[in-house]
């Protein structure tokens, strides 16, 4: 018996007519011979969370380049959250919840050290700039597996590459991803600003706690019924209005808040500096 096309037979039979299915991929980059357990998208989920890179993770900063306490995130640790989310909402909407899982999983693996302080630093010195979300995608393309890459499929390949705010995915689980990602840095990035002390729940406005709630598991367990509700059986992820507008004010709140925070990015020259130095000495030793 062949289980994975017993697994594709399921999909066919309970996922929603709007999800992915792993029988329909558009193919890896290279022919590869099918496994007779797992479908193509578990498959990249597994790829992905046996490389090097995805263990790299655990080390590189999410926002606190400095932290005092072993509770704050790192890049490892977002990565998982907006895996969960994803899973959540995925099933939910009957969509392919082994292909939100593998993009999720693979979303930042191209993230620099010092979360965006690196990302800043790279662009200004890199020829034609840099993004995290296309060195993600170099990554898991050419750099894995010693130049080989983990000759993931097309779906996967391209929720990673377009999961920050200016991509649009192709697939409703890379939009789910895409919002996922948001819904995790907003609500633990909160969590963690509270936990150093830099501001209180109070501080939030009460036009956007009124909306969402005045706890950051509140506003998670809000963004996610929304997204949830307004999307169920559509063809398209989106928030309802109004509470798309109050994450927008959320973000906006956190960036003036904390992403700019003297306190929370006191080390950030140091870092960029750090970033600068590196590339220059390994662009002198090829």
């Amino acid at each position: 018996m062949n289980i994975r096309e017993e697994l594709e037979q399921r999909e066919r039979a309970n996922l929603s007519p709007h999800a992915a299915h792993s029988a329909d991929t558009k193919g890896r980059l290279r022919p590869d011979i099918k496994c007779d357990i797992r479908p193509d998208f578990q498959r990249d989920r597994d790829r992905i969370l046996h490389c090097k890179s995805f263990r790299r993770l655990k080390d590189k900063t999410q926002v606190f380049l400095t932290p005092e306490g072993d509770h704050y995130r790192t890049r490892l640790t977002h990565t998982l959250e907006v895996s969960q989310n994803a899973r959540t909402i995925a099933k939910a909407l009957r969509l392919n919840e082994d292909l939100a899982e593998a993009i999720a999983l693979g979303h930042d693996l191209g993230h620099t050290p010092f979360g965006h302080a690196g990302e800043r630093a790279l662009d200004g010195i890199c020829p034609g700039g840099f993004s995290h979300s296309e060195q993600s995608l170099r990554t898991v393309d050419i750099l894995e597996k010693n130049g080989v890459g983990l000759n993931l499929t097309f779906e996967t390949r391209d929720g990673i590459k377009n999961h920050q705010t200016d991509g649009m995915p192709s697939t409703l689980e890379g939009k789910i991803v895409r919002f996922s990602d948001k819904i995790a840095y907003i609500h633990h990035d909160m969590d963690d600003a509270v936990r150093a002390g830099i501001l209180t729940e109070a501080d939030v406005p009460r036009t956007i706690s009124d909306i969402i709630g005045g706890t950051s598991g509140e506003r998670l367990d809000f963004f996610i019924h929304d997204l949830i509700s307004t999307s169920f059986d559509r063809n398209y992820i989106m928030m309802s209005p109004a509470v798309d507008q109050a994450m927008k004010e959320l973000r906006q709140f956190m960036f003036d808040r904390v992403y700019q925070n003297r306190e929370a990015k006191g080390e950030e020259e140091k870092a960029e500096n750090l970033m600068v130095m590196l590339f220059d000495h390994y662009r002198g030793h090829l």
